[in-house]
């Protein structure tokens, strides 16, 4: 039994600060404390060359890992950049940094470099910051962490409440960030987001160490370090809301040209693709495959607030996929690389069916036993290719190959092997 093994099964260890809740959902009983001001309060927005430089210089002098988050303008503008960036490092405080006036901050990157990054979230921020020059050579992501030590809610508000004890106030989280100039209590905001990350990062390290998961948590950070960019989604048209309804190829024509429309005018006009037309719009239109503008108008979506012009541009497009030939429409499912959908394996194959079902439920209890998500001990995913195609020899060698080639880490090779052979043999035998 691993030390995450013991302590998972003895909730009445806490580290000061907080911990995860007890197995009857009690945690600390002190009152959180509302925070309100950052400590050195709220520093001038940094938005020329000069302060930057000065800034650059405090930070890489200043001591310790460094907070790091950035505030996007989902649902208002085009993409995902970075309209505010927010550190705090000891010795040089907290600064917030305007990458509009800075768009390039590849020198502070540099800067940087080789100093741990704290994040909550990683994930979300990294491909913002990429774009501006900011990659992190080693980071701590405190979600993932709370995830990791079983915490059962890791936003951030709740991780600093939970685990320090203070309350933030979340009120400006979903607001237009590419607003000129930031409101005060805005500003206020960001700046509380990253008051407490270091500290956040220094209760989960004592806590990951205690439950015997320090250097599960490590691998995980160096991973995501690592990882490249994602790829861009080869036909990303396919994600819009509501496509389960949308069965014919002519219908899958029309959703891709509104939706490739609306993003060249959304691009163009840096507008969130949601606010030039909805998804709904989009599928009532591809159902209803309009003779001309006034069947148009008349959906759901394109109602009596959109002019003449834009009607048009939007006929327009169901048009164009009106014209295609057989051959240009395109085909009603994507390219499936992977295993088939797990509801169709007990007629495909039974067999994979009852490994598939074995290998759920030994990862499901191992996950419960060390108190994390099942998708953080093993992705779903590999799951089920491992037990679609399992190595022609079963063992641990085997499985624990077959695991690494999927990209899991070494601590999860070692946990997961042992359930994955005894799923992958059970049929056999």
């Amino acid at each position: 039994m691993t030390d995450a093994h013991e302590t998972a099964a003895d909730s009445s260890l806490r580290t000061t600060g907080g911990a995860p809740p007890d197995d009857d959902g009690s945690s600390a009983t002190e009152a959180p404390i509302p925070l309100l001001e950052p400590r050195e309060g709220i520093p001038p927005v940094i938005a020329d060359e000069a302060a930057l430089a000065r800034m650059i210089a405090a930070f890489e002098a200043g001591s310790g890992p460094v907070a790091v988050d950035a505030e996007r303008a989902s649902g208002y503008r085009y993409g995902q950049r970075a309209y505010l960036v927010q550190l705090r490092r000891q010795g040089a405080g907290t600064a917030l940094i305007d990458p509009v006036a800075c768009p390039d901050l590849s020198a502070l990157g540099e800067a940087l470099s080789g100093v741990e990054w704290v994040l909550h979230a990683a994930t979300q921020d990294l491909p913002c910051l990429r774009e501006i020059g900011m990659v992190p050579t080693r980071l701590f992501d405190t979600e993932l962490a709370g995830r990791l030590a079983g915490f059962p809610r890791v936003g951030l508000g709740a991780m600093v409440e939970g685990v320090l004890g203070f309350v933030l106030e979340k009120g400006h989280s979903a607001v237009d960030w590419s607003t000129r100039p930031l409101p005060e209590p805005w500003l206020r905001y960001a700046a509380l987001d990253v008051e407490l990350l270091v500290d956040l990062r220094d209760a989960l390290e004592k806590e990951l160490d205690r439950q015997g998961k320090l250097e599960w948590a490590r691998q995980e950070f160096d991973a995501i370090a690592s990882a490249p960019p994602a790829e861009p989604r080869k036909e990303p048209w396919r994600r819009t809301s509501g496509m389960h309804k949308v069965r014919r190829r002519r219908q899958l024509a029309v959703v891709r040209e509104l939706w490739q429309a609306r993003d060249r005018i959304a691009q163009r006009r840096d507008v969130s693709p949601g606010k030039v037309l909805g998804d709904a719009a989009i599928v009532e239109a591809a159902l209803a495959i309009p003779a001309n503008v006034h069947a148009l108008s008349a959906l759901n979506g394109f109602g009596h607030r959109m002019s003449k012009r834009q009607l048009e541009q939007w006929q327009a497009a169901v048009d164009r996929a009106k014209a295609l030939s057989e051959a240009q429409l395109p085909q009603p499912g994507q390219p499936v690389t992977g295993p088939p959908p797990p509801r169709a394996w007990a007629d495909k194959d039974p067999d994979a069916a009852a490994r598939l079902s074995a290998a759920r439920a030994g990862v499901s209890a191992l996950a419960e036993q060390l108190n994390m998500p099942q998708e953080n001990l093993i992705t779903p995913d590999t799951v089920r290719r491992v037990c679609w195609e399992p190595p022609a020899v079963v063992n641990a060698g085997s499985v624990g190959a077959v695991l690494a080639g999927y990209g899991a880490r070494p601590w999860q090779v070692e946990l997961v092997t042992p359930v994955l052979v005894e799923a992958l043999s059970a049929k056999e035998a």
